[in-house]
């Protein structure tokens, strides 16, 4: 025990370590190792010795007090720690050992002993994690740490958890599915979310580990609500309630989470879901205001952009929603218009306009209606004469044309996405004239980017706006024809890549090779002097087709090229480096190929090819029409298998039907046996009478029923019938409200005669009612004569009484006589069942037809209600309108006339409207002086 200590009180004397010491640990190590493990195995029920002893082998493993030693002896010191800690795992059992005193709840026991195992991670982590992964119950005994009450053990249990899954898929998911989430959710809610201290921090760095490029465990988190917990952590309060450093650290981790469920890099589906869910909880509303608030700093306004940039990238309904977020200025500006003036703003830091430059283009990824927004912003008819609003088209054409390099960068590669894929806005942008100098005719946007590529400005200027004329024409004959119809244009090109320039210049000259392969490749021959084959041949001549794709190889041969290729963020060391945008890379890899194999073929093959195309698309309208066949077919199933189902229930509601039935005939027919059986047994003498007997004891149950049915039929005779009058007199009423004051009025007459229309319906339809309860009634008059008829048969029947002496032959006629008798009455009875039947039918159908003519009825009343509040309104507001109009025409009158003793002269309205258009030119040609959309 003393040993124990003395190497304990060494080892913990303070942080600055001779060589004395560091030998004394390698002694102590390879001496007592051995021991110490021992010691763990055999005396468990002594706490205070395993305390030490877990002590002393963490003091032996662990390098965290070397941290102020020189290099050489720090190094050296790490060597030890991977040494003795490769020694204590060789035998994995020591390992679990150290799993199963975790157990004890004893503090001098749990504690060293998270510390100990904390620091086997961090010397040797995959050797540990496969130790503890293949451990019994290995991982949830770690997790226990996390509900600990004692505040220090569960701290230093979110770092062994740290270590723990750190770039181990396995041991992330049976963390995440021990409750993971929730322990950690509910440690940052208790430490003040944002506000926490640096528990906060750790437990948002286990987050982290657990859910990057772990697709289940992201799966796990959305599914389980927890993207809802973590909006309250971006409530950030007030500008004036302070940002400590930490508070600026929980935050930027918190986002860099926010960015780990939406990035690019994961699955699109699980992305788009994730997005969905941050904007129906308000994640999304709540960091757009972090984004417009003042005080926040320059880092976490940074990383906000970049969340909220992630959050909105190609999901339409995000995106829909931060196109409608407004800055809280006077008066109120779009956040996207604002951004961008901090884009193209040269005194703005550079990570700031990276930021602001990926949010816009995550803005319009996938969004061709942002895009057709952005570009209507540019066109002549949506901009605003008067100059009070800037708008994000002109913030682009400013940035464009700026004398910033890095401003003209930014504003081409934001001009580009708001074109990809999307030939609509490409031809639209074929519209914009700008304005260069007074006196001089507006040119096209698309020849004034040609203009200053051709003026020798800054490469990254050059490198911009060839990306976007590159961008421009791609997949768009139109504005192919546009670029050559500049004679100028063709003979640029072809002389820069001609040239043989130093290294920086090669980039410009693979781009113009690009440009120019675009111009072969989408060439729809519109113009003679600059078709495909007459472009191929230029080439060949002035270039070679050799050095052309050597040049054109150039670009994807850069080495910025395939750092931009492999992530959407424009994330740049410094402002030398941004020359590549990642869209731009995927477009030269699609038509590298493309114009390369243009350039070596024969006019004969374009015209096959051509001809290939054509085929193709007769093609495609041939299988769009199959598709739209088959889409119609399917249809059709769809309403044949719902006719079939409804068959089908119908056809199990009639075998039910006709079982019944069946089962009632064999009722019958037992009845008729019983009483065969019953007159064969009697002597003939009283055949007769006990026939009519038996008659009389079934009959009296049927004639009741029936007598009972009739008085119900007859009640409801009644009441249909003062229904009917009550209808009467609501149309009545109706017919009456219809000739009220207000029916001169155009839209009253519509409505009259609409209801006029359907009160005749109504009527007509009552008329038929009517009539179906006269033929009801007649029916009803008829059963009752039948069943008059029927009570006199049976008293007939019932009178004659047996006589004594009559033969046999006579009884056995008079037998055979009752059994017809018998056989026709219950065949009577049954077609009364029917008869009684189809009347119930008929009335429901009646009801049905009242039930919908009370329907129509109050719909009408309602829409007289409307038209005749709107009849008032429109007049009210009519009146309205006249009093301002009188009201402005006296004003004017009486202005005119105080002009008029002030001795000015009043012109007349069409000589004021002529002025008013001069006053506008004039301010037109002041405003052509800046280069912008006119």
């Amino acid at each position: 025990m003393n040993f124990l200590r003395g190497v304990m009180g060494g080892q913990s004397a303070g942080p600055q370590h001779t060589e004395a010491e560091t030998k004394y640990r390698l002694e102590v190590g390879i001496q007592a190792m051995e021991h110490l493990i021992h010691v763990l195995q055999t005396d468990r029920s002594d706490s205070e010795i395993i305390g030490y002893a877990l002590d002393t082998l963490y003091n032996i493993i662990s390098n965290d007090e070397e941290e102020e030693v020189e290099e050489n002896s720090t190094r050296q010191s790490e060597d030890l720690g991977s040494q003795f800690t490769e020694i204590f795992i060789k035998q994995p059992e020591n390992v679990t050992l150290l799993l199963s005193l975790l157990e004890e709840f004893d503090f001098h026991v749990r504690w060293p002993g998270v510390k100990l195992l904390t620091s086997l991670l961090k010397q040797l982590g995959p050797q540990v994690q496969q130790i503890i992964l293949v451990s019994p119950m290995g991982v949830s005994r770690l997790m226990d740490l996390l509900a600990d009450s004692r505040e220090v053990i569960r701290n230093d249990g979110v770092l062994l958890l740290q270590a723990l899954t750190r770039s181990n898929g396995a041991i992330q998911k049976i963390v995440a599915f021990e409750n993971a989430f929730e322990r950690l959710l509910d440690i940052i809610t208790e430490e003040g979310n944002s506000d926490g201290g640096i528990v906060v921090e750790d437990c948002l760095i286990l987050l982290q580990n657990l859910l990057k490029n772990n697709n289940s465990n992201q799966n796990f988190f959305k599914e389980g609500s927890y993207i809802q917990r973590m909006k309250p952590w971006f409530d950030v309060g007030d500008e004036n309630s302070g940002w400590s450093a930490q508070k600026v650290t929980n935050l930027h981790v918190m986002l860099q989470l926010v960015r780990v469920l939406v990035s690019p890099t994961n699955p699109p589906g699980a992305t788009s879901s994730c997005q969905k869910a941050m904007f129906q909880c308000g994640l999304l509303q709540q960091l757009c205001t972090i984004l417009m608030a003042t005080g926040v700093p320059a880092d976490i306004l940074t990383e906000t952009i970049n969340t909220v940039s992630e959050v909105i990238r190609g999901y339409q309904v995000n995106q829909d929603y931060f196109a409608s977020v407004n800055a809280p200025s006077n008066p109120p500006r779009p956040a996207i218009v604002v951004l961008l003036m901090s884009m193209v703003n040269e005194r703005q830091p550079f990570v700031l306009r990276c930021a602001v430059l990926y949010c816009f283009q995550c803005f319009l990824y996938k969004n061709q209606k942002g895009q057709g927004e952005i570009v209507s912003t540019l066109l002549p008819s949506t901009i605003d004469a008067t100059g009070n609003s800037v708008s994000a088209g002109q913030l682009l054409c400013g940035g464009l044309f700026s004398t910033d390099s890095l401003s003209n960068w930014c504003a081409a590669v934001a001009l580009a996405h708001a074109l990809q894929e999307n030939a609509t806005q490409k031809e639209q942008l074929l519209r914009v004239q700008l304005a260069t100098s007074i006196g001089n005719p507006p040119v096209s946007l698309l020849q004034q980017c040609t203009n200053i590529l051709s003026q020798g400005s800054k490469i990254q200027t050059r490198v911009g706006l060839l990306m976007l004329l590159c961008t421009w024409l791609s997949n768009c004959p139109i504005a192919v024809t546009h670029f050559l119809h500049n004679s100028a244009n063709v003979p640029f090109l072809t002389g820069q890549i001609a040239e043989n320039l130093g290294e920086e210049e090669q980039l410009v000259q693979g781009l113009c090779a690009l440009l120019l392969g675009i111009s072969i490749y989408f060439n729809d021959n519109s113009l003679e002097s600059y078709m495909k084959e007459k472009l191929k041949q230029l080439i060949e001549k002035r270039i070679g087709k050799e050095n052309f794709i050597e040049k054109l190889g150039f670009i994807s041969k850069h080495e910025l090229y395939s750092r931009a290729s492999q992530k959407p963020q424009p994330n740049f060391p410094s402002p030398e480096y941004m020359i590549f945008d990642h869209e731009f890379t995927k477009l030269v890899k699609e038509l590298e190929g493309v114009i390369t194999k243009a350039i070596y073929k024969s006019s004969e093959e374009d015209k096959k090819e051509e001809e290939v195309k054509k085929t193709l698309e007769q093609h495609d309208s041939i299988v769009t029409h199959y598709k739209n066949m088959i889409r119609e077919q399917d249809l059709q199933l769809e309403e044949l298998k719902q006719q079939i189902s409804t068959l089908k229930c119908q056809n199990e509601q009639l075998q039910t039907a006709v079982t019944q039935q069946v089962s009632q005939i064999q009722q019958h027919k037992d009845q008729y046996n019983l009483l065969k059986v019953q007159l064969g047994k009697d002597n003939p003498h009283q055949g007769s009478y006990s026939d009519a007997t038996q008659m009389n004891g079934i009959q009296p149950e049927e004639v009741g029923r029936l007598r009972e049915e009739i008085e119900e039929l007859k009640s409801n005779q009644e009441l249909l019938q003062s229904q009917l009058a009550e209808k009467d007199s609501l149309i009545e009423n109706l017919k009456s409200s219809q000739a009220s004051p207000g029916t001169n009025e155009q839209s009253s007459a519509t409505a009259s005669a609409q209801d006029s229309e359907q009160i005749a319906e109504l009527k007509q339809e009552l008329a038929t009612l009517k009539s179906q309860l006269n033929s009801q009634s007649v029916e009803i008059t008829k059963l009752q004569t039948e069943k008059q008829e029927l009570l006199q048969k049976t008293e007939t029947f019932a009178k004659p009484a047996p006589v004594p002496g009559e033969s046999e032959a006579v009884a056995a006629a008079k037998t055979t006589d009752v059994e017809g008798r018998l056989s026709a009455l219950l065949q009577e009875t049954k077609e009364l069942k029917n008869e009684i039947k189809a009347l119930s039918e008929e009335r429901a159908a009646i009801k049905e037809q009242l039930d919908a003519s009370n329907s129509t009825i109050a719909i009408l009343q309602n829409e007289k209600n409307k038209l005749e509040v709107d009849v008032t309104d429109s007049k009210k507001e009519q009146d309205d309108l006249l009093v301002l109009l009188a009201d402005q025409d006296q004003k004017i009158f009486s202005l005119k006339n105080k002009l008029k003793e002030l001795g000015h002269p009043v012109e007349e309205e069409d000589e004021l409207e002529s002025g008013d258009q001069d006053d506008e030119e004039d301010e037109d040609e002041d405003n052509g002086k800046d280069q912008g959309p006119i």
